[in-house]
């Protein structure tokens, strides 16, 4: 294997999962809901085409069932460190022990898309300063 090619994401709502992830997560587009018959929208996202499908088989997830971010499969995007910022402050609050995490090489965040698909933000960037929450670690996982 060289790559991951693409994702498909179940989702409930296709319009307002479209807006989050092209808006919220800045996602490019690759393809509008408008260019399919089915209920389908593409992003690109470095090489990674991300897709998102309103399949009527979304889990119908959320929070009250989550104990721990690694209790569900996720999809994690790298990011730089001003919009890792940007997305733990929009988006904190949602569930506990969401983040962010130390993961050694890098650092984590967990968060919900509207459909309750389980996301995580990444960046390899280090703060400018203090942190202004302390981080998690593997022995928060218990």
């Amino acid at each position: 294997m060289h790559a991951v090619d693409h994702i498909n994401i179940d989702v409930d709502d296709l319009a307002a999962c479209y807006e989050f992830y092209r808006d919220e997560l800045g996602l490019g587009v690759r393809r509008e809901p408008s260019d399919f018959r089915g209920e389908h929208a593409m992003f690109q996202v470095g090489e990674t085409v991300v897709t998102l499908a309103e399949t009527g088989r979304a889990d119908a997830w959320d929070e009250r069932g989550l104990d721990h971010p690694l209790d569900k499969a996720h999809v994690a995007f790298e990011t730089d460190r001003e919009e890792y910022e940007r997305l733990t402050a929009e988006l904190g609050g949602q569930f506990p022990k969401q983040g962010p995490y130390d993961w050694d090489e890098f650092e984590g965040f967990y968060f919900l898309d509207p459909s309750g698909n389980l996301l995580e933000v990444i960046t390899y960037e280090s703060p400018a300063g203090e942190r202004e929450r302390p981080l998690l670690t593997h022995d928060d996982v218990e």
